[in-house]
């Protein structure tokens, strides 16, 4: 068992592009050693958004629980509200961003477990 209280991570993973991510489990034996899948916590601040990445092996979903997110995957873009959910195939390039005026927080869920080795940044940011 792996119990995790968002307050509770102390290693939260800033990007340059902006992006908060609280990875609440993981391959890590720090956040549960889980070997297939992850979970983390994205907050997004307005304004900001992902790079523009895709990953070789993992399928990703998004699951949005604060704000609202203007979403590039595989060519198209969507908005998404809280509630709504996606998911993102392997290969599949996507850019999630906030055009809103308060935070976007979602859920990132990925099988197998993230791991910084499969994600593959496409282009400029």
């Amino acid at each position: 068992m792996h119990l995790f209280f968002r307050e509770e991570i102390s290693e939260v993973l800033q990007t340059p592009t902006g992006e908060k991510i609280y990875e609440l489990v993981g391959k890590s034996p720090g956040t549960g050693g889980a070997d297939l899948h992850s979970l983390a916590l994205v907050v997004i601040p307005p304004g900001k958004a992902s790079s523009r990445h895709y990953h070789k092996i993992a399928e990703e979903s998004y699951y949005l629980l604060k704000g609202e997110a203007r979403m590039e995957i595989a060519g198209e873009t969507i908005h998404l509200r809280p509630g709504q959910g996606l998911l993102i195939e392997p290969g599949e390039v996507h850019r999630i961003s906030n055009p809103g005026k308060v935070d976007l927080e979602f859920l990132a869920v990925c099988a197998p477990p993230w791991q910084p080795e499969d994600s593959y940044e496409v282009g400029k940011s």
